[in-house]
């Protein structure tokens, strides 16, 4: 089979498509014959040799990625046969390998397909549509809400803006750029800005007045995150779950200080690694979120943008995804 292989830490380019032995499933294993491969931006830190929260660095050479869509070609001992031939999806876990023709993982990893959800809009799900359900446990939005997502047009982003208008929330979508505006426009949000202007959060006082928000989304951080705040009524809730511009201030910090929220009469939660582990009864109840991802899909409730690569592209795929170049969830194609 191809795959791409990393052999040493750093830049993308280290990506490189090659040809390896088939991997075989072992016992309660099955393979998977890749229609889809996520990207995500932890692969592009621990291609970098950068360890993010409890994913361990890879032994090189490596196949990155997690997150694996297609169809079940071969079973290891002692799994249902009913699995061979069946379309499904699945998060590897810290095990990588997902860059590739070929995966294999554990039988309990695996969901099966509905009929209407393309392999592709299930990939995209799978990782980054289980932590918008994760982030999502933290608030309880309703039509009574006005709410900020920064990076709108992200793979995290775009799920956030369409489950907001599900619940009849009031939504603004911050994203960079014509295109990005556009699709965030599209995702139905009430007002799409442009935080490439000097002037985008008085677009938003425009239309709504001086601190109109109840909830920001920030999956940004940096400055465009702390002029998000200015935009938070009091009594508002401020959920950080990325720093994709910087970290929150030039000390490090990830989001607003004790002092800052106190002033502002806000609450700020980073939600990511425990405390979402917390919310949702430890890091085993993964799949819960997994299930309420995929369930909202295959209603169409939710529909993740996607940005396809070739699986030989994968390096351009990282370049892009680090420039920001991407609409949605990236996705690799063999």
């Amino acid at each position: 089979m191809h795959a791409i292989r990393l052999h040493a830490f750093g830049h993308a380019d280290n990506l490189r498509y090659e040809q390896v032995p088939d991997p075989e499933p072992g016992p309660g294993q099955v393979r998977i014959a890749v229609a889809a491969a996520g990207v995500h931006l932890l692969d592009t830190a621990l291609r970098e040799g950068k360890q993010l929260g409890p994913v361990p660095l890879p032994e090189l050479p490596t196949v990155p990625g997690r997150e694996v869509a297609g169809t079940v070609d071969a079973l290891g001992e002692g799994v249902d046969r009913q699995w061979l031939g069946r379309r499904v999806v699945a998060h590897l876990g810290q095990a990588p390998g997902g860059y590739a023709e070929l995966a294999v993982t554990d039988v309990e990893r695996l969901h099966a397909l509905p009929h209407k959800l393309s392999e592709d809009h299930a990939v995209a799900m799978i990782g980054t549509g289980r932590t918008a359900m994760g982030i999502l446990r933290f608030t309880d939005l309703s039509p009574a809400d006005t709410v900020l997502v920064l990076a709108a047009a992200g793979g995290i982003g775009c799920l956030l803006v369409q489950y907001a208008r599900h619940r009849g929330a009031t939504v603004v979508g911050a994203a960079g750029g014509p295109a990005k505006i556009a699709a965030v426009r599209e995702l139905g949000a009430d007002l799409a800005v442009d935080y490439t202007r000097d002037d985008w959060a008085d677009r938003v006082r425009e239309k709504f007045g001086d601190r109109p928000l109840t909830h920001v989304f920030d999956g940004v951080g940096g400055d465009l995150g702390r002029t998000a705040l200015s935009l938070l009524a009091p009594g508002g809730t401020h959920l950080s779950y990325g720093y994709a511009s910087s970290a929150f201030s030039p000390e490090g910090q990830t989001a607003p200080s004790a002092e800052e929220q106190e002033r502002l009469g806000i609450t700020s939660l980073w939600v990511l690694g425990k405390p979402m582990f917390d919310r949702i009864g430890g890091m085993e109840n993964l799949r819960v979120l997994e299930d309420e991802a995929m369930e909202l899909a295959a209603a169409g409730t939710l529909v993740p943008l996607v940005h396809h690569f070739p699986l030989a592209d994968a390096a351009r795929a990282h370049r892009a995804l680090e420039t920001r170049a991407t609409l949605g969830k990236v996705v690799l194609v063999p």
